[in-house]
């Protein structure tokens, strides 16, 4: 089958929460995706590979919360993975990424070590914030990662602030501000639109619209849930939205995006329709949706299935992405592994890393 059918059978949210085949955008908006013969193989399996680590690491931050050893929040990025492999590969290494609460798979992606990750998700001291911030709170200077944020949509002004600094220093550099379709509702949103474009600052904006705020649909939160892509355009910032599953939709709009911001034009909009697979947190049974829904979006929209597709059309043969498979988990194993037999906080953190005012 073409790439062209597969992407025309893929499904798309309704405003009523249900699963239908067509997709209401604007076709101007719509970003058309890379063709296969515009990746090259050896990009294409890097991606798949990264994709299958951030499916397989949250796999086991499921199994390990549940064996209680994952305290508090934990949300899992299971189903999203082609938005932030497909994103991150279109930026450099100077770039910055924020991100909200669902931030694993966005560590992962940067590069992050897993067994950093890891460990701060057991509360160990060998994590990336000492064991004291676990899912939600974690930072890389070095990646330039500035954190998964608990507040919904607090991260948006913040992400803003970062590209305002990049500008003010006059460095060619952008940051990738990411959150979902629950938080493109919050005021302090259209506030940070409003300075970016007036400031023309390096900042693409990315609504990763899983079709679901917590647990409310789309439809049912959102007064236009089609034209979510467009909400920066009273303020001047264009807006386009792209396939979420597909990562050579999301390595277009992707590429798109960094074009415009780098040539000065100031911030830009992604919309990437997207679906995760579990619910909101470790704690939600996701009873709002059917299991008929969430399958057939497995079914027939899975990224790392696509992936696969490609990488088959273009000679891949099954023994190599086993190999890639084998690689996954013994990464992962590793590191929780690693974790596991890390050391707990010692009492004193408890006292450090705190500004303290008089």
């Amino acid at each position: 089958m073409a790439s062209q059918d597969r992407k025309d059978k893929r499904p798309h949210v309704a405003k009523t929460g249900k699963l239908e085949e067509k997709q209401s955008a604007h076709p101007k908006s719509i970003v058309e995706p890379l063709k296969v013969s515009e990746i090259s193989t050896s990009d294409l399996k890097q991606h798949y590979e990264d994709m299958l680590l951030i499916r397989r690491f949250e796999e086991k931050a499921a199994q390990l919360y549940g064996m209680g050893q994952i305290a508090g929040f934990c949300h899992l990025y299971i189903g999203q993975e082609a938005v932030v492999v497909g994103m991150q590969a279109e930026i450099t290494s100077q770039d910055a990424v924020i991100t909200t609460y669902r931030d694993h798979g966005h560590m992962l992606a940067i590069g992050m070590d897993p067994k950093g990750v890891m460990a701060e998700l057991l509360g160990r001291e060998t994590g990336y914030s000492k064991g004291k911030g676990g899912s939600m709170h974690m930072f890389s200077k070095e990646k330039n990662f500035f954190g998964g944020h608990g507040i919904v949509g607090a991260n948006v002004p913040l992400g803003a602030g970062i590209a305002f600094a990049f500008k003010y220093r006059g460095e060619n550099h952008l940051c990738l501000t990411y959150y979902g379709d629950g938080a493109a509702n919050q005021g302090q949103v259209y506030e940070t639109y409003n300075m970016a474009a007036l400031w023309k600052l390096p900042v693409v904006f990315i609504i990763e619209n899983n079709q679901y705020g917590m647990g409310t649909s789309v439809g049912r939160h959102c007064a236009n849930p089609e034209e979510m892509y467009n909400r920066g355009r009273p303020f001047g910032i264009p807006g386009y939205i792209a396939d979420g599953q597909d990562i050579l939709a999301v390595r277009a709009a992707g590429r798109l995006a960094v074009e415009h911001v780098r040539s000065g034009k100031g911030p830009i909009l992604l919309e990437m329709k997207t679906y995760r697979y579990r619910g909101h947190s470790m704690s939600d049974p996701a009873k709002y949706r059917t299991k008929e829904e969430v399958d057939h979006v497995k079914e027939n929209a899975d990224p790392l299935e696509l992936a696969k597709s490609y990488l088959k059309e273009k000679g891949v043969l099954e023994e190599e992405l086993k190999d890639i498979s084998k690689k996954v988990k013994d990464i992962v194993n590793e590191a929780t592994l690693f974790a596991q037999h890390s050391k707990e906080p010692d009492p004193a953190e408890l006292y450090t890393d705190i500004t303290i005012e008089d």
